[in-house]
């Protein structure tokens, strides 16, 4: 399958700038956001056969996928299993029935209202969703035409390599979890 992190969002364009959490909740993409899920969409149609989208149910995550699911006529699939770390303001996200008003051709109805965490997410359960979701993905046979749209910790405790936004990596869910996870950004 293939895990794509999400395209630059407000508070990673803010964060980068000042290594400060500027306080944005559930942000959305900035313009080079968009044009960083346009070219990925781009890319990964170019070699690639996706018959499953399956997206965290941030903005950014929702808005990164849509480029794709577009072009393939494919429903996203929401999984709040597949959610950022919650550490920062931007890991709280908008409730269910928000993302419905934004989102109306989302199938939502299988997430609570309120699917992120209360309390910061210690990296180990972040790690425990990663192998719970990999082995999810292990039993469909066709796990090799999904394309996930997550967050850097999320493909972090799935593959051990940091990506940036917009950036894309193969992952065998079959195969082997990372021997070791540094958490470090």
């Amino acid at each position: 399958m293939i895990l794509l992190r999400h395209g630059q969002s407000e508070f990673n364009l803010h964060f980068t700038a000042t290594r400060r959490d500027p306080g944005i909740k559930d942000p959305k993409l900035t313009p080079l956001g968009h044009e960083q899920a346009e070219a990925a969409a781009e890319a990964i149609l170019g070699g690639h056969q996706v018959q499953r989208i399956i997206a965290s149910p941030y903005t950014r995550a929702l808005q990164t996928a849509a480029p794709l699911a577009k072009r393939l006529g494919l429903p996203v699939l929401v999984q709040p299993l597949v959610r950022e770390r919650y550490a920062f303001a931007c890991d709280i996200g908008s409730p269910r029935t928000a993302l419905a008003q934004d989102w109306p051709e989302l199938d939502l109805n299988h997430i609570d209202e309120v699917w992120w965490p209360a309390v910061e997410e210690p990296a180990d359960q972040v790690e425990a969703r990663a192998r719970l979701f990999r082995a999810e993905m292990s039993a469909l046979a066709d796990w090799q035409h999904t394309v996930v749209v997550s967050h850097w910790g999320f493909i972090l405790s799935m593959t051990g390599q940091s990506v940036t936004n917009g950036q894309w990596l193969r992952c065998d869910p079959t195969g082997p979890a990372p021997e070791s996870i540094v958490w470090k950004h």
